[in-house]
């Protein structure tokens, strides 16, 4: 079974950071699915899951009412690992241009006096947010896009090199 593109990420290279993850062409237009990473895998403690929560409803809620971008906004959601999250905007841009759109969501997140949608009406899982931790979480976010703007490498995606045998197997290294 082939490895899915997601999984070809060296994990032990990547830093925080705005990447492309992957480009899909869906009829007439492009769906473009960005790795919004805030931790690096396996180095740091992964998001806490409630203020990872708390960050998906507030900065879904964020990118959903722009008005620059709302109607480019398919999904945003946190990785399974929790050491980040997926945008999936229509089109193809590249990372840097995403820049100030999410460095201002994650500054709302600071702003934020509550969580949005977190009833038990609407969310299924109501009582699992911390909106002290998700305001952390976003200012060190913040902070390290600051110092790191100029840095090529929090767009750049490292991917792992994988040997393909004549028959198109996969080689992995111990």
């Amino acid at each position: 079974m082939e490895l899915i593109q997601s999984f070809s990420i060296d994990h032990t290279r990547i830093i925080p950071g705005i990447f492309t993850s992957r480009v899909d062409r869906l009829g007439d237009y492009f769906v473009t699915t960005y790795d919004v990473r805030l931790k690096r895998p396996n180095r740091e403690p992964a998001v806490d899951v409630a203020a990872m929560h708390s960050l998906e409803h507030i900065i879904a809620t964020y990118l959903r009412n722009d008005p620059d971008w709302k109607d480019e906004v398919v999904y945003w959601g946190p990785m399974g690992c929790l050491t980040g999250f997926y945008l999936i905007l229509k089109g193809n841009r590249a990372p840097q241009e995403l820049f100030d759109l999410l460095r201002r969501a994650f500054l709302a997140v600071g702003d934020a006096t509550e969580v949005p949608g977190a009833t038990p009406v609407n969310c299924g899982y109501f009582r699992m947010h911390n909106l002290e931790m998700a305001k952390w979480y976003a200012d060190e976010f913040v902070a390290y896009l600051d110092e790191h703007a100029q840095d090529p490498a929090i767009f750049e995606y490292p991917k792992t090199e994988r040997l393909v045998t004549d028959e198109g197997r996969h080689f992995y290294d111990s």
